[in-house]
């Protein structure tokens, strides 16, 4: 895979900073990303887990649910150009209390709600809010870990997103009858308002970079005709090849995380007539596993780049074996036990993760680090885009007895696509990126 040219080898990213915490700060740090990351999921998951409860109570239909999980996506598209032009603007610490506390108070919210349209409210405000989560956990990452260390510390905070949706479904629904659902809401939106506190101390203690920071370290890139008097606007961020090599793999790998987020336990409730209570062992596997995964897969590609002189080979490698794991999911309709089809779907997302991670590595390698907050909330915002078409037409196929077959085939497919249309928009390098370089 070729993603980045040898400009990278002199560009603000590449270098260990001079920023940089000592590692036992880094970790604190990196414990409260990873700890926010959790939060995230915790927060959009719930209203998955709670589907049944709340499709009883409420009167929800399956095109209702499907609505009301492509809003939330809907949100997110609506906010991700905002929120990259403002992690960039206002750098990590600042960005991270933003994002955790105002997507705290959208979680919140849904306890209040009554109607369909206040429950869509309150899901459009929850994915504009928590579309800050990812670009500022990149940028913060970015600015605490050199590109040796980067892949490993990706893999640790995309496992982040696993841990909670494996606490959702194991803890939360005994939560919710013995307190019920909306206490339910309002707990875990508080939850996040702790996380704010503790990071207002935490990240008190280091000295972030700033943005003249960056604009120096801009200073030192190659002048390649395109940036040259242009800075870092949206015109110049549109018009590299690489940006669009990283959106496109975005798109097409998206697709399979936020279908069986918002929809494995409909899955196994219609294959296998589990009720809520019995839901949380199997997806908390399965979610176990995409931990593992995103592990795994940010260990191996540390491992490969400090082996092997060209760190693009490595972490394509990578990217192709997670995308042929990750199409696996359609086997899962092929088994009649309930185990089997947790195996299939774990190893799934495990290949899900490790792509999720080596794409994010991949990407902090080849943009500039003053740009990197926009890059991913482009990125995040076609990903969300394809997911939102995906989610709603999941609700539709479903309620006309289409079955999930030709949805999982339609992601698996989609996964195999990602890493050729990586390669394939990527600009051209006349030297292979290797791991001296950065």
């Amino acid at each position: 895979m070729t993603i980045s040219d040898a400009r990278r080898a002199a560009s603000s990213g590449a270098a260990s900073p001079s920023h940089a915490p000592s590692l036992f700060k880094q970790k604190w740090l990196l414990a409260l990303v990873v700890t926010a990351g959790i939060l995230n999921y915790v927060d959009r998951q719930l209203i998955a887990v709670l589907k049944p409860i709340l499709a009883r109570e409420l009167g929800w239909s399956d095109a209702d649910y499907g609505d009301l999980a492509a809003v939330f996506q809907f949100g997110a598209v609506l906010a991700f150009p905002l929120v990259g032009w403002l992690v960039d603007r206002l750098g990590p610490r600042t960005s991270n209390l933003i994002a955790v506390g105002s997507w705290s108070l959208a979680a919140a919210a849904h306890g209040l709600a009554v109607t369909l349209g206040q429950f869509a409210a309150a899901r459009l405000a929850l994915g504009a809010t928590e579309a800050m989560g990812t670009p500022t956990a990149i940028k913060t990452l970015a600015a605490l870990f050199d590109s040796r260390g980067r892949a490993l510390a990706l893999g640790v905070m995309n496992a982040a997103s696993s841990v909670g949706a494996i606490v959702t479904p194991l803890a939360l629904p005994a939560f919710a009858l013995l307190v019920g659902w909306r206490m339910c809401f309002l707990c875990v939106g508080a939850l996040g308002l702790f996380w704010c506190a503790a990071w207002m101390v935490f990240s008190a203690r280091i000295s972030w970079p700033t943005r003249e920071t960056n604009a120096d370290e801009r200073k030192d890139e190659p002048k390649d005709g395109l940036r040259d008097g242009l800075g870092d606007s949206w015109r110049v961020i549109l018009a590299d090849r690489a940006t669009w090599a990283l959106v496109g793999a975005k798109v097409l790998s998206d697709q399979a995380w936020w279908l069986l987020l918002f929809w494995l336990p409909d899955l196994f409730n219609r294959l296998f007539h589990l009720d809520v209570a019995a839901l949380g062992r199997p997806v908390a596997c399965i979610y176990l596993m995409a931990a593992a995964g995103a592990f795994v897969g940010g260990a191996l590609s540390t491992t490969l780049a400090r082996s092997q002189a060209d760190l693009s080979v490595a972490r394509g490698r990578v990217l192709a074996g997670s995308a042929l794991l990750a199409a696996s999911m359609p086997l899962a309709l092929c088994v009649d036990q309930l185990w089997q089809a947790t195996a299939v779907l774990g190893l799934a997302l495990a290949g899900h993760q490790s792509f999720s991670v080596n794409l994010f590595a991949t990407l902090t390698d080849a943009v500039p680090a003053s740009r990197v907050g926009r890059v991913t909330a482009l990125g995040a915002l076609c990903g969300n885009l394809g997911g939102m078409a995906l989610l709603a037409a999941t609700g539709r196929i479903l309620s006309g007895g289409g079955g999930y077959l030709p949805i999982l085939m339609v992601s698996a497919l989609a996964y195999l696509l990602a890493p050729v249309a990586l390669r394939a928009l990527s600009p051209r390098r006349s030297r292979p990126l290797t791991a001296g370089d950065i």
